[in-house]
């Protein structure tokens, strides 16, 4: 192994056994890292990324999937050369969390919500340190302050549900930092979170990085994320290497006709596309590179002028919407913080119109105090010529079937339970023109087929789809009961470029198809720009701009 490199990964295949079936998830990988170096990984889901890391770890699960092949070599502090493919548990053990720490793509899954978070740090330096308990508490608080956590000592006492989503990865940084890794493993730290949280973080790492000299592996689906944080770039597709280099150079000069899917697949900032590519767009070789059509001015202002010569589908008038802070004795509230601050605006039929700001700014309470999931305090809300702020739940049971909400994380918004079919018969089964099972059946084929799912898809439970399957899923049920006017609440933050540029020509072709109305809460503000025809800025409970 070269002196400058720390880790080498040679010919490395992964498989898995499912059922009576066996699938190649990384074959052939190639990579090294160097002493202080940051190495992007990127592709889409299923493209090896994570198998690739928890390789590293040896944390494959065994007997579903196993080491075929390869081999992996890691230099530690005194130069000795180890071959972690060969080391018992114990001894990786012993590596892991000191040599080479890794921070997971979810945060709140991978922190025990029963224990503290300073708990949590401090009985990773405990082990792995081997020192007292006050010592490791001590240290937990001064790596809470070092990545920058509000209060870092009642941080040690709080619960992870406590924490922001950009809380909780912190306290996920300090405690794969704790130990003073000379690797740091980074899966998707950034997914789903605010753009200027996400930059924060992505400062930190690298902050962190040249204060410990420390490698990083980051590893993400967006090749734009990487482009001023990584030095070097491996782009993998299927289980392979596609692409690799100097990240200047394959962020500017792409060679394979994936990497340039992956890059036009995101909105751009400037222009506004009538349709955002797909990767297929960009694999069958024997076609030409796709040009995007852009909507021109005049297209533009003909478009805008039909929609806002219509009176509006929803009117928000000094909406004002808080929380209890703090319980009286008696269990009365006594203390609240103000969540939405006289919010007022209006919606046009047809109209898609975006919400942006960051994590705290309101966005999603504003969503759902529309829908009266959430129960505003003061303020008018007229939706289709009607006052629904003082509806009774009978009455606005009844509303709902015209104001729907597609969620942030289709898992969670999917029983378990009930088949993808049988989640869209649910949402039919108050119509009455749905009221027999074999109409409400032959109807969920038909939404299944148009969200781009076929007749093998209505009888998958959630868990057998891939989170934009999942999205397809939610936004079938969601036209089951033809509505109105969507909320689309950070409804493809979490999915890849590729997927997400899917799921946003869907639904602009929905919206076409049917006449929707959407207001579409984000926080990625080129998403929002192709999107959405007019933007309004939330920050702190309040509209602070529009445009």
């Amino acid at each position: 192994m070269d002196k400058e490199k720390i880790l080498e990964v040679k010919d490395l295949k992964v498989i898995f056994h499912r059922e009576n079936e066996i699938s190649t998830a990384v074959e052939d990988i190639n990579f090294w890292l160097e002493q202080s170096e940051t190495l992007g990984i990127v592709g889409e889901s299923g493209s090896g990324k994570s198998v690739t890391a928890l390789s590293l770890m040896g944390l494959i699960p065994y007997p579903e999937g196993e080491i075929m092949n390869g081999s992996i070599v890691y230099r530690d502090s005194e130069g000795s050369e180890l071959s972690l493919l060969s080391l018992s548990e114990k001894q990786l053990q012993n590596i892991r969390g000191k040599e080479i720490g890794m921070i997971f793509q979810e945060p709140m899954t991978s922190l025990n919500p029963v224990l503290t978070c300073g708990y949590q740090v401090a009985e990773t330096m405990q082990w792995h340190l081997k020192i007292s308990r006050k010592e490791a508490k001590m240290r937990t608080i001064e790596w809470f302050d070092e990545v920058r956590l509000p209060r870092p000592e009642d941080m040690f006492g709080s619960y992870p549900h406590q924490l922001s989503g950009g809380q909780k990865q912190r306290v996920m940084i300090a405690m794969a930092m704790s130990c003073n890794p000379r690797i740091l493993i980074a899966d998707e730290p950034t997914t789903a979170l605010d753009a200027s949280v996400q930059k924060t973080i992505l400062d930190l790492m690298k902050e962190l990085q040249a204060k410990h000299r420390m490698s990083i592996l980051f590893i993400t689906h967006d090749l734009a994320l990487v482009s001023g944080f990584a030095d070097r770039t491996l782009v993998m597709y299927k289980g392979k290497v596609v692409e690799e280099g100097r990240t200047e150079q394959v962020f500017n000069s792409p060679k394979d006709r994936y990497t340039q899917g992956l890059l036009m697949c995101r909105p751009s900032e400037n222009k506004r596309l009538k349709r955002l590519p797909v990767i297929e767009d960009f694999l069958d070789v024997s076609k030409p590179l796709p040009v995007p059509e852009i909507e021109s001015e005049k297209e533009n202002k003909i478009r805008l002028e039909r929609i806002y010569s219509q009176p509006p589908i929803l009117q928000v008038r000094d909406l004002e919407t808080l929380f209890p802070t703090h319980y009286s004795f008696f269990g009365k509230a006594d203390s609240f913080v103000t969540a939405i601050d006289g919010v007022s605006f209006d919606v046009y039929p047809g109209e898609t119109l975006g919400i942006v700001g960051e994590s705290g700014s309101g966005k999603t309470t504003l969503g759902r105090s529309i829908l009266q999931l959430i129960k505003s305090n003061s303020g008018k809300i007229v939706f289709d010529g009607l006052e629904i702020q003082n509806l009774n739940p009978k009455q606005m049971r009844k509303v709902r079937k015209d104001l729907q909400i597609i969620f942030q994380d289709p898992y969670s918004s999917l029983n378990p339970r009930l088949t993808a079919g049988a989640a869209i018969m649910e949402a039919m089964s108050s119509l009455p023109q749905y009221l027999k099972q074999d109409e409400r059946k032959k109807r969920a084929v038909e939404l299944l087929s148009m969200v781009g799912l076929g007749n093998e898809y209505f009888e998958r439970y959630p868990h057998e789809f891939s989170g934009g399957q999942r999205q397809r899923v939610c936004i079938a049920r969601t036209l089951a009961v033809h509505p109105k006017l969507i909320i689309c609440d950070e409804s493809v933050s979490a999915l890849d470029v590729s997927i997400q540029a899917q799921i946003l020509n869907l639904l602009n072709s929905l919206k076409i198809e049917f006449g929707f109305t959407y207001i579409f809460i984000s926080h990625d503000l080129s998403v929002v720009r192709f999107m959405a025809d007019r933007v309004i800025v939330m920050q702190n409970g309040v509209v602070k701009t529009s445009w």
